[in-house]
């Protein structure tokens, strides 16, 4: 499991599939964070966890969250995945895996595939809900709940 409830968010700076700097510490005091962590573009569950996001994007919006995902694939490729399926949210680069690193969200399948996990930031920039799962269902109600909750 990944950095759990309770823990200040680390800070970050990763560039989204436009080419723009995200900068974590940016966003503390503004909003509510929900940062999914996936393992890659245009795979099964991946696409079904991204569409179920952008499903739900007014909910969270509503609330007033800013929704992130974030993976190793490349800006290029985030941004074809996110015209691809009409994402309106932030896809960030993280080719070197630091981000993923600082929220400690480990790899599964034998050390072989990057993890799944989302996190619900409130806008202290406290961690308020981490859930973990290969699959991509519960990741969304969760966060929804959790976001509905601050």
């Amino acid at each position: 499991m990944g950095l759990p409830v309770g823990s200040p968010m680390p800070e970050f700076s990763l560039k989204d599939q436009e080419g723009n700097w995200f900068h974590s510490n940016d966003h503390v005091g503004k909003a509510p964070l929900v940062i999914f962590f996936y393992p890659k573009d245009f795979t099964p569950g991946c696409t079904a966890e991204a569409c179920a996001f952008r499903d739900h994007y007014e909910d969270f919006t509503e609330a007033g969250a800013l929704v992130v995902g974030i993976s190793s694939d490349s800006q290029d490729s985030h941004r074809s995945f996110s015209k691809r399926h009409r994402l309106p949210f932030i896809l960030l680069s993280d080719p070197d895996r630091k981000a993923r690193k600082q929220f400690r969200v480990e790899n599964r399948f034998l050390n072989l595939l990057p993890g799944r996990e989302t996190f619900v930031v409130d806008r202290n920039g406290v961690v308020v809900m981490a859930f973990e799962g290969m699959r991509a269902s519960g990741h969304v109600q969760n966060a929804l709940k959790a976001i509905k909750n601050l």
